[in-house]
């Protein structure tokens, strides 16, 4: 059995007297999608905002063996831990190309991802190649956000809500983007709302409630839970 590639451990984290995160323990495997289901205002953001530094982390937060609570976002991005928030935080003045250029991991040796490989997933960056980021749309901003995180290299990728506000069309893009990052061997932590993408691409998921863990298991064993989804997921 090989070691997590990603284990948090009794987590709490605070937004100034509020205890957001109340002790979260969870792991992700190598090569592993693992979505973090809840409905809004539980915590699932703030859990991975807190693991990669941008949130003081109070507990354990392991990545590939080391312990990074307490180091900066930049020095755990270097690590291979990459972030892709809910806000779409690409450079809005700049274009296509050098949004992903900035991405890209200096002096990196035999990278797994390189432009080529983003203009092949999504053939619409590149005929937006030399177009500013700002006009792109809702669904194209959204890929390029991703790309760019994945010009990085990460082992890791944690992505805040891909799908929010996306049409079908451009949401089984992403979900099929997701597919290939972790075919390639690269892990997947989800925070994801739309609970049909979580079961058809999942490995494992996690449901939160009130800023813990309240289910832990596969997509067949959270379907034959009627009762955890109706408490913690259905509106």
């Amino acid at each position: 059995m090989s070691e997590p590639l990603l284990k948090v451990a009794d987590l709490h984290a605070y937004y100034g007297k509020s205890h957001i995160l109340q002790g979260v323990s969870f792991e992700v495997m190598p090569g592993e999608i693992v979505s973090l289901l809840g409905r809004n205002g539980v915590g699932r953001s703030t859990t991975i905002k807190a693991i990669m530094g941008d949130v003081p982390p109070l507990g354990s937060v392991r990545f590939k063996g080391q312990e990074i609570a307490g180091l900066k976002p930049h020095e755990i991005a270097h690590l291979g831990l990459g972030y892709v928030p809910e806000n779409r935080d690409i450079f809005p003045s700049l274009t296509v190309r050098q949004n992903l250029l900035l991405g890209e991991k200096r002096g990196a040796r035999n990278p797994r991802w390189t432009m080529t490989d983003m203009f092949r997933l999504f053939p619409r960056l590149e005929e937006r190649a030399d177009t500013a980021g700002g006009v792109l749309s809702g669904g194209e901003q959204q890929m390029l956000t991703i790309c760019r995180t994945l010009m990085g290299d990460p082992d890791l990728i944690m992505i805040d809500e891909p799908t929010e506000g996306l049409a079908p069309m451009m949401v089984s893009l992403v979900a099929k983007l997701l597919e290939e990052i972790a075919q390639r061997g690269i892990s997947i932590l989800l925070v994801e709302q739309k609970l049909t993408i979580a079961l058809k691409i999942s490995h494992r998921l996690y449901v939160m409630g009130h800023g813990h863990i309240v289910f832990e298991g596969s997509p067949q064993s959270l379907i034959a839970h009627d009762e955890i989804r109706q408490e913690w997921l259905e509106v």
